[in-house]
């Protein structure tokens, strides 16, 4: 970022180091037991102040680029719905479940979360089930539910890179937008940006995931069930594709990797 995005982010309300490891310090009380649909908290003081001005000076030190613009109401919403897909897929991973509500908020970094395949097999397993079937339907219905979730988001995906290419094109060629806007902008495009990408990753983990659980179900307790549990897969990975080739702003760089720098 620039001096200017500096400068902008100087005059962000801050209570320094104090401040924010104060608001870490009310992480354990106000995390829990707070999660309402699709994982995601239900308004509070912590989820709604407190958490993104956490996140906003979390990102900011380690480099991340960070807009103190506000969201509009489809940035607010494409975060909601991103939620369900960089949570863990088993929802037995308590701690990677905490760990991921802390990187949607930005608090934690992406690398946080775990990237083991064999989570959601883990976590499949541990519940006692009547029959081998119950854990196949259970990947059945775990499946579809993403494969369900995809194209709201990508629609809601769409609306914002249209509105970022409009909010970039007025900040190149209007003359009443101040200097001290050019930088912001460009972070919330990135922001917005790095957000598709971190989806799309987090995708093609739990595609590998579900993979990996099917595998090992079918070498423990072989089933019929295992073959609907495939066609799910496959439909999630066709769902999946159309989101992650979208075209986007190249908010990174023509040519360059598409790094995961925003959560949240």
């Amino acid at each position: 970022m620039t001096d200017s995005a500096d400068a902008t982010t100087r005059r962000r309300p801050r209570g320094g180091k104090t401040a924010f490891a104060a608001l870490l310090a009310l992480l354990a009380s106000a995390c829990t037991a707070t999660t309402g649909d699709l994982g995601r908290p239900r308004p509070t003081v912590w989820s709604q102040l407190l958490a993104p001005e956490a996140g906003f000076l979390a990102a900011a030190v380690r480099g991340e680029a960070a807009s103190p613009f506000r969201l509009t109401d489809d940035e607010e919403q494409m975060r909601d719905r991103a939620w369900r897909f960089v949570m863990p897929a088993s929802p037995h991973s308590i701690f990677q479940g905490e760990v991921s509500n802390l990187a949607h908020t930005r608090i934690l970094p992406v690398a946080a979360q775990s990237n083991d395949v064999s989570d959601y097999f883990h976590g499949l397993t541990s519940t006692s089930f009547a029959s081998q079937s119950s854990r196949y339907n259970r990947m059945s219905e775990d499946v579809n539910a993403d494969r369900l979730l995809i194209g709201p988001f990508r629609a809601n995906a769409m609306r914002v890179v249209s509105m970022d290419r409009v909010r970039m094109r007025t900040v190149e060629s209007s003359p009443d937008v101040a200097p001290e806007k050019q930088d912001p902008a460009l972070a919330r495009v990135v922001e917005n940006e790095g957000l598709v990408f971190w989806v799309c990753e987090r995708l093609d983990f739990r595609l590998r995931s579900y993979r990996y659980a099917l595998a090992n179900l079918v070498v423990e307790m072989p089933s019929r069930e295992a073959i609907r549990a495939e066609r799910a897969i496959m439909a999630l990975e066709a769902e999946a594709g159309p989101l992650c080739r979208m075209p986007l702003n190249d908010a990174f760089g023509e040519g360059t990797k598409r790094p995961v720098v925003y959560k949240g």
